[in-house]
């Protein structure tokens, strides 16, 4: 069994207002400092079998495929070799 994080984040430069918004209720909350805020997701994944680097393959597909927009988005996918 495969274990990976997936994590998309926009791409510089592409407005954020779901960030712009956490920022503006931070401020609310009496919370200073904080410079600015991106959002993101974060998608935990377990696969069959132990081929790394077709897991690898095969999260990469997931990603181009449906879990990030390529035009917008960047993605990392971090494999657990634990």
């Amino acid at each position: 069994m495969i274990k990976a994080r997936i994590i998309v984040t926009l791409k510089t430069g592409v407005l954020d207002p779901q960030g712009k918004a956490i920022e503006a209720a931070l401020g609310n909350l009496g919370i200073d400092g904080v410079g600015s805020v991106r959002q993101g997701k974060v998608f935990d994944v377990t696969l069959d079998g132990d081929d790394a680097a077709g897991a690898k393959t095969r999260l990469d597909a997931m990603c181009e495929q449906l879990l990030a927009n390529t035009v917008i988005e960047n993605y990392a996918v971090e494999i657990d070799h634990g």
